[in-house]
């Protein structure tokens, strides 16, 4: 067993799946325009690769160039699960970060804070930690917009920093920025970053309940034992492959430098685990390709090419093998069928 992936929580991927559904983008086409399978909704976690391929995905179809600013300026408690109780509880805004600090985990891996005191303000720095692809700039702008707007809720008054930076060059219109933000921005500095106020920071907060913090610490402690659970490699290699399907397969031999292994030790780990590479590849291959067919957003020939065969008869074969039937006529099946409720969660 390894140690589990970066990833983030289903909440925080929610909040970004709904940004885009309210300018217009269904779901299943961001899925589909992601590369991720729509039964990904049904679990807790996302690895960090994918909800990097999410925000990709949202910023193209939107054609949003705020999107990033739009989708933190619409957080609340649900965005953040169990830690927004924590926040909301804390004596001071400043507490509030520490605690957010400490249970950052719950929220998400791909990404750190910091805070540098000073006076009379204090920097609160947002460290980025990617995973094999980099992220998004509108990834960056959501958590500091999101910053902003939970220190808005959980102090009741309409926060403005003295300064924001961020490391990345401008992306969307200043009068955005300006409004997600309320303050003056920099852009390619050193650090990503909010310059706030000490006075601000250090504010009793009006929903202070040191007790009710107390058990809400418990219960987020609980989850953070949880996620340092070891998982199967087998799981970590298909999360690996439902990103890693990009016009070709890997060969075993990468997949095995992926994770750190030589390529025999990498086979004998998975036959302890009672599968084997070329298995693992037939199964993603065969949830993405219902996805990308159910969904209607591509041509076969085109998610053919994505899944790494070779022609679309070879495509076709292998449908009929997972399913029973042609891809056209499974659409069309598929499209006929009741519709079912989408997963918990969404």
């Amino acid at each position: 067993m390894l140690t589990s992936a970066p990833s983030v929580s289903l909440s925080w991927v929610n909040t970004v799946i709904a940004a885009a559904e309210r300018q217009g983008v269904p779901c299943a086409d961001l899925l589909a325009r992601a590369g991720v399978a729509h039964d990904r909704l049904g679990g807790p976690r996302w690895p960090v690769d994918d909800i990097t391929r999410l925000w990709r995905a949202a910023a193209a179809l939107t054609g949003d160039a705020a999107f990033g600013l739009n989708t933190g300026r619409q957080v609340g408690p649900g965005s953040f699960n169990v830690v927004s109780f924590i926040l909301l509880s804390s004596a001071t805004l400043r507490s509030a970060i520490g605690q957010l600090q400490e249970y950052q985990r719950l929220i998400s891996d791909g990404g750190r804070f910091q805070t540098l005191a000073g006076a009379p303000h204090s920097w609160l720095i947002y460290h980025p930690q990617q995973g094999s692809l980099a992220f998004s700039p509108h990834q960056v702008e959501s958590v500091l917009a999101a910053a902003v707007c939970f220190s808005r809720w959980v102090t009741g008054q309409p926060l403005k920093p003295v300064r924001v930076q961020f490391s990345h060059g401008q992306i969307g219109p200043l009068s955005a920025y300006a409004q997600a933000l309320g303050a003056e921005v920099q852009f390619e500095q050193a650090f990503n970053g909010l310059l706030l106020d000490n006075t601000v920071l250090d504010a009793p907060l009006p929903q202070a309940d040191a007790e009710l913090a107390q058990l809400h610490r418990a219960h987020a402690a609980a989850q953070l034992a949880a996620l340092s659970a070891p998982v199967l490699l087998r799981t970590r290699v298909e999360q690996w492959l439902s990103g890693a399907l990009d016009g070709s397969v890997p060969g075993r031999a990468q997949a095995a430098r992926q994770f750190g292994l030589g390529e025999r030790a990498f086979a004998r780990r998975l036959q302890e685990e009672g599968r084997c590479y070329a298995d693992l590849v037939d199964g993603v291959r065969h949830a993405l390709a219902c996805q990308a067919v159910a969904s209607g957003a591509e041509p076969f020939v085109r998610i053919a090419r994505r899944l790494g065969f070779s022609e679309a008869s070879a495509f076709n074969r292998a449908f009929r093998r997972w399913t029973g039937c042609a891809p056209g006529d499974w659409q069309q099946q598929r499209a006929a069928a009741p519709q079912t409720a989408p997963p918990a969660g969404r």
